[in-house]
């Protein structure tokens, strides 16, 4: 098989359902994920010979290592992983008890992390390969009422951009993507909230939610056109770090970016002086 294979995770909607159904009309081959058998059957009947489903729960490490193990045997390679399955989830940090931001972290970072773990001795031996990270542009952001989910997408980051550097020298791409507002279901069916709410929280993580209520179907983002500008950037030899996509994205890691570059500036002195005199 002279064209690329690419192994996309939650594919049964939003964006991994627009980006898998954009791999295969290009030509290229995708194994896709499912939670659910019958969704992966009829992945299989509508894309015979095009695409092949694979139920994985992402959370469960046992599950992970099997599908990547059966893919490897059935394919013998892997050119793309995309690690895009995961949810939302608003409450306020105080609303937010620990065992529901362990389920965010078991889906959005643990289940990334050791999925791209497990492919990672694949890419070394073939010499190549691309890691696709489907973050957010709040996971270089972070928005009053989504603090767990954004810390759970600045971990993807964080171990991703140590990674980049890790595999370059073996052949092996990385790049984050970071979209903004999409118009699928992840604030919609997909997205969670904290069980509890805290009134003095109201004017701040409960215009999150309720916001997030409204502007459910009406997002910017078109999930065709960012998934033809993830498939687009496979195919450069220097791919970027990271790809913002939506306007409302730009305005956020730009929003962030000039707040860190102020309080530089501005305690720049006090920075300066709690080092040694030499």
């Amino acid at each position: 098989m002279t064209n690329k294979i690419w192994f996309i995770t939650g594919v049964s909607s939003g964006l991994g359902k627009a980006l898998a159904q954009t791999v295969i009309e290009s030509g290229d081959f995708v194994i896709g994920t499912f939670r659910n058998q019958w969704q992966a059957n009829d992945f299989n009947n509508q894309y015979e010979n095009q695409a092949f489903a694979q139920t994985l729960d992402l959370t469960k490490p046992t599950e992970i290592e099997n599908a990547v193990r059966h893919v490897t045997n059935k394919f013998g390679k892997i050119d793309v992983l995309v690690n895009n399955a995961g949810f939302g989830f608003a409450g306020a940090i105080e609303e937010t008890s620990i065992a529901e931001t362990r389920e965010i972290f078991e889906a959005n970072f643990f289940g990334a992390l050791q999925l791209t773990q497990t492919f990672l001795p694949l890419f070394r031996k073939q010499k190549k390969g691309h890691i696709i990270q489907i973050s957010s542009h709040g996971g270089f952001k972070a928005f009053p009422g989504f603090g767990i989910y954004n810390a759970s997408k600045f971990a993807l980051e964080g171990f991703s951009e140590a990674l980049a550097i890790e595999v370059a020298p073996l052949g092996i791409k990385l790049t984050i993507v970071e979209p903004g507002p999409f118009r699928t279901n992840f604030a919609g069916s997909s997205f969670k909230q904290a069980d509890k709410i805290i009134e003095d929280y109201n004017g701040t993580a409960g215009v999150f939610r309720e916001r997030m209520k409204q502007v459910d179907g009406k997002q910017e983002g078109d999930p065709v056109k960012a998934s033809q500008a993830i498939l687009n950037i496979t195919k450069l030899e220097t791919p970027p770090l990271r790809l913002p996509l939506g306007k409302i994205a730009i305005v956020s890691l730009k929003t962030k970016l000039e707040s860190v570059l102020k309080d530089i500036n501005t305690y720049k002195d006090v920075a300066e002086s709690v080092v040694y005199d030499r």
